[in-house]
Parts: structure tokens; sequence; C-alpha cells
């Protein structure tokens, strides 16, 4: 048995981007709220996120940017509350903001401008932010909920858990979230790191290591699905934006292919110099040490004019699709989010309930709900958390 010290309507177990959504919801509905924040402080990883300045949301945003195990799954939520609703709420709270590249929304200055603003929503609301509360466990007790912490225990009609995933351990990552659903006989998908660099081994880390440092833009492929962007070399495999976009869908023994030179007429370039080894002509396109070093990767040394066929559709194929073969992640201390999650199957798309278990919501990163970069799981924490906090 439980015994209670205290009751509220709503428990926040989580006080980041989706778990301070919610509450302001919640409590802005009349309903009290007690948030829950194991660390010292709230939405941490707001404030690092985007190099300080928050990638806040993406002023395009549709299912299709996400990864889940039922595509349409995020489409309600997304719909009822968009980057737009986000937008006015940022404008209106004097935020100056800036577009950049593929509609990612920032900051014009600084990350703590949107903590104040989700800091602010919950006060005026009143819903109650309790940090270095550590949530031990979530129990049925009739039709309520008791909430044990180290603090003491809580008894409430409605359970939010806005607990993230596992990436950015440094932040105060935990399983609880996945581990309060299972305790409830919900389905949890298996969890990976997404968004994360793709490490290598062989003679291609050989390249990447000579090479560390190099960045150049890309077109990568895996499992059908494509992202063209920044390609970044490292110590330890690849990384930059388009590695990072094309984490979410690899999986262990899948393979990558880069083209190295999209949109580029390759068969042209190389004719319009063809006396010249491959080496010289794309040094022109590349950088001269990487085309050099890429070159001799490869055994690419005859100009155009003296090799076969053969030799010159191995070079047009492998310019245009470079192959890797990764043999992990960077793993969740580099990774910015977390694929997987409690089981979309289990929840309601509207108000991200428990089918199986009324008045318990999951909702942000805990879910099998995986945004691409630029914005978009941000937009997701918004979106999931009022949808939760409008019924909660």
């Amino acid at each position: 048995m439980i015994d209670p010290l205290s009751r509220v309507d709503v428990v926040v177990i989580g006080g980041g981007a989706a778990g301070l959504t919610a509450a302001a919801t919640a409590a802005g509905r009349g309903r009290t709220v007690a948030v829950f924040e194991r660390n010292k402080a709230p939405c941490r990883k707001v404030l690092v996120s985007g190099g300080g300045r928050c990638n806040f949301t993406n002023l395009d945003v549709s299912s299709a940017n996400f990864v889940c195990g039922n595509p349409h799954f995020v489409k309600s939520a997304l719909a009822r509350f968009t980057p737009r609703d986000f937008l006015d709420l940022v404008e209106g709270f004097d935020i100056e903001w800036e577009e950049r590249d593929h509609g990612q929304l920032f900051c014009r200055h600084s990350s703590k401008a949107i903590l104040a603003l989700l800091l602010d929503r919950c006060r005026t609301s009143g819903a109650e932010i309790h940090t270095d509360a550590d949530v031990r466990h979530v129990e049925r007790r009739g039709e309520s909920f008791a909430v044990s912490t180290a603090a003491g225990d809580v008894v409430c009609d409605s359970v939010i858990v806005a607990t993230g995933g596992l990436s950015w351990p440094r932040l105060g990552a935990t399983d609880l979230g996945l581990r309060i659903a299972g305790s409830f006989g919900l389905e949890v998908t298996e969890v990976r790191p997404g968004l994360a660099p793709l490490d290598l081994d062989g003679s291609d880390l050989e390249l990447c290591r000579d090479l560390s440092g190099y960045s150049l833009p890309v077109t990568a492929t895996c499992a059908g699905v494509a992202f063209s962007d920044a390609l970044l070399l490292t110590h330890h495999g690849i990384s930059g934006p388009v590695a990072l976009q094309i984490s979410n869908y690899w999986s262990p023994g899948a393979a990558v292919a880069i083209d190295l030179l999209p949109d580029r007429d390759l068969v042209a370039e190389f004719e319009a110099a063809s006396s010249r080894p491959p080496a010289r002509v794309l040094g022109r396109l590349w950088s001269k040490r990487f085309a050099s070093r890429w070159c001799e990767r490869h055994g690419f040394d005859r100009p155009w004019v003296e090799s076969t066929r053969k030799e010159r559709d191995r070079l047009i194929a492998t310019v245009s699709a470079w192959t890797l073969h990764p043999i992990g992640t960077g793993g969740y201390d580099k990774a910015e989010v977390t694929v997987g999650g409690v089981d979309t199957n289990a929840l309601s798309s509207k108000t991200l309930e428990a089918l199986t278990v009324p008045g318990l919501f999951f909702i942000g990163e805990v879910v099998d709900v995986t945004g691409w970069l630029g914005g978009y799981n941000f937009q997701w924490a918004w979106a999931s958390g009022v949808a939760a906090g409008e019924v909660a």
C-alpha cells in the first residue's frame, strides 16, 4: 500500500519540452498539476540544443518527417498544434527568431528564451515544477494513480509520462518511461540511438581519419530513404547532417550509398578532361587532397581516355554510390534522439492516452516517434504535450 502525502489532478513525469507543454496545457484548463523533474533544473536538452539556440520547430512539418511504426499516428496531434501555433507563442513572448536552411527555425540569441517561455506558461497557469524529484514507480490505486518519488508519494487522476529517450545520458536520460510502460503491460518497441554519427572500419575508416574534418555536400541513401546535405568525415567514420538523418533508418548490416557529386553530369566532366587522371578531374570538384586519397583508396589512376568501358562504368558508379557498411553508431552519448519507444499501437493518436490504462499518457521522445533533424522532434514535443494536456 502507498500512503499518499498529497493529491493533485495530474502528475507529469519529466520536465522537458513535452512535459512542460503538457503541464501548462492541463493547468490552463483548471487542473492542479505537479511536474516531477529528476534533474536540478528543467529542460536541459532545450538549453543545449541547436548549439545553444534551440531549433524549436520547422516551417514544413508532416508525418513524412517522422520514423514511427505507424506512419499515420502523428497526424492528429501535428494537425491540431502546428508550427505556426508554437511560433505564435514565441512571437507573443517577444523572442527573436531566424529561419535557416530547410525551414529550420532557431532562436536568434539563446535557447534560454524558449526555457523562459515554457516556465512562464507553467507559472501563469499554476503548474508546479518540482526539481530533484526522482520518480521511483507508478501504480494503479483504484481509479487513481499513486506516484512514488524520493520526496514522497502523490495520488492523482492522470499521469503524463514525458521522460524522454535514452540519448544524452549526461543530461540525465533514463529508461524510466519505458519501465513504467512495461509495468502496465504496454508494448515497447526496440530502441536504438538516432540522429547519430555512423562508425566505420577498414580502409573506409582510414580514409575518413586521414581526412577528418573535411565536409562536402552529398546525397545519402539507406533502406530506400535519401537525404541531401553535408557529410562530415571524422576519426570514427561519418557525421554531419546527412549522416545523422540517415542513421534513423540504418540498422546493423545495412549499407549506406553516398552520391558524392549529386546533380553532376559525371560523364561530361570526365570527357571534358579525358587525358587527365581522375584525381585531377575530381580535384576541381572536391578538395585536391580528398580527390587524391579517394581515388587512391579505390584504385582509380588511369585517365578517362585510356580506360576501358568497365573501368569507366566503375568510376562513375563509385562516385555516384560510394557504398559504406557502418559497424555501428556513436551510441546514446552522441545520439540526439532515441529511435523506438512505447508502441504507438498501445496509444490513442488523438490524446496519447494508453488504450488499456485510462488516465495514463505517454508523450514526446518516450513514444515510438522519431523526427528528422531540423526541429521536428521539438514540434512533436509541443504537439504531443498539447494533445495530452487537453484531456488529462
